[in-house]
């Protein structure tokens, strides 16, 4: 099975970006690079939960209407969000429209500040839920993974919405938690050395 396409410069990518180029910029500067940010973080869980039911590309091309709206995914500041935001969100035809994803991102953000205050940083708490290399199947092979489920099961425990375990998995696939670049993707082997290289965050 075909796993990879030739990309405009001539090398193979994941067959997923196609030869869209804000697909093809996403995929080669972001996707799969391992992230400990806690802001980015959070941002890829909102991201991902707008998503839901739609194409990454739609997201994408909304990203930056997303991050002037919510502040840059300014946990503390989206926190503070009160109904009048949630109205003034569902009147921006900039992002995704959706009364219950905007109430959700608002949630979340409470939730990340109970959760930060507990453990110190999302990050360090997401990090936790990094699947074995050695236990996964080939790449792109999965939509969900056992850690996928014990993380939506957990974050869901805690009061997070929009975060099931399909949704999680693609958070890790982009935020490097899993290298899950096509074998023979000519990024695959760099995402491979930034995950060897990086510090996993213990607070």
């Amino acid at each position: 099975m075909t796993t990879t396409i030739t990309g405009p410069d001539g090398r193979p990518r994941c067959l997923w970006c196609g030869s869209v180029p804000e697909l093809i910029e996403y995929h080669d500067r972001e996707w799969g690079f391992p992230v400990s940010d806690d802001r980015r973080l959070f941002e890829k869980l909102c991201l991902e939960g707008f998503q839901a039911g739609l194409n990454w590309r739609t997201i994408l091309n909304k990203r930056e209407n997303f991050r002037a709206v919510f502040r840059d995914f300014d946990i503390d500041e989206i926190a503070r969000f009160s109904e009048d935001d949630v109205e003034r969100l569902l009147a921006d035809p900039g992002i995704i429209r959706h009364r219950g994803k905007i109430e959700a991102v608002i949630n979340n953000a409470r939730r990340a500040r109970e959760l930060i205050e507990r453990e110190g940083s999302l990050a360090a708490f997401l990090w936790r839920y990094e699947p074995d290399p050695e236990a996964l199947p080939a790449p792109q092979t999965l939509t969900t993974c056992a850690e996928s489920h014990a993380l939506s099961k957990e974050l869901k425990r805690r009061g997070w919405r929009f975060v099931g375990p399909t949704t999680l998995y693609a958070f890790m696939q982009s935020m490097g938690l899993i290298n899950d670049h096509a074998e023979d993707c000519f990024l695959r082997s760099d995402v491979a050395h930034a995950r060897r290289a990086f510090t996993r965050p213990e607070r």
